[in-house]
């Protein structure tokens, strides 16, 4: 149907799923915001805010993964900040509980390895132990950590650059759906 003076034109209906169509169209401080639930790195959410818009979520992941290796130790520091010990999610955050559901079944024996582990990788590395956790049992999760250990410092930088890819993916799919 053609528009009238009266009336606006149509639009084609957008292809982009809603919630990216909204991180596209947020003004900044509020895609910002939005951000934050991804990656407390304010680095990173510059680089996603500078990249829009994005035409599909493949776009957006490939930007993330981008950023993501660019970051410096003091990004990853940043980063770091915005996730919760392993088997110890905030309740005010509802996303890192869901991504640490495999600890909520531990056995206390396994909760009280993993607060000493914990406390072992924060004094050798001096930030908390990072883990893409989603879908990971207690079990793992702790042999994860007891193997990262070992890493020196510049392995353990680049493994938890790569885990922290791992998690911003899993947190945009569920942001842009």
């Amino acid at each position: 149907m053609p528009s009238s003076p009266l009336r606006p034109p149509e639009r084609a209906a957008s292809t982009q799923p809603p919630g990216l169509t909204r991180l596209n169209t947020l003004a900044t401080p509020e895609a910002l915001d939005l951000l934050r639930e991804v990656c407390a790195s304010p680095r990173w959410a510059s680089g996603i805010i500078a990249g829009r818009p994005y035409p599909d979520a493949e776009a957006l992941l490939s930007a993330n993964d981008t950023i993501t290796a660019s970051l410096t130790v003091e990004d990853l520091s940043d980063a770091l900040a915005g996730h919760p010990p392993i088997g110890r999610p905030t309740p005010a955050d509802p996303v890192s509980a869901r991504e640490q559901r495999g600890m909520g079944e531990a056995s206390d024996d396994l909760r009280a390895e993993m607060v000493e582990l914990n406390l072992a990788y924060q004094k050798r590395f001096g930030h908390v132990f990072l883990i893409c956790a989603t879908g990971l049992s207690g079990e793992q999760l702790r042999d994860a950590l007891r193997a990262r250990l070992a890493n020196d410092r510049e392995q353990e930088h680049d493994v938890v650059r790569a885990e922290l890819g791992r998690i911003n993916r899993l947190r945009f799919l569920r942001l842009t759906a």
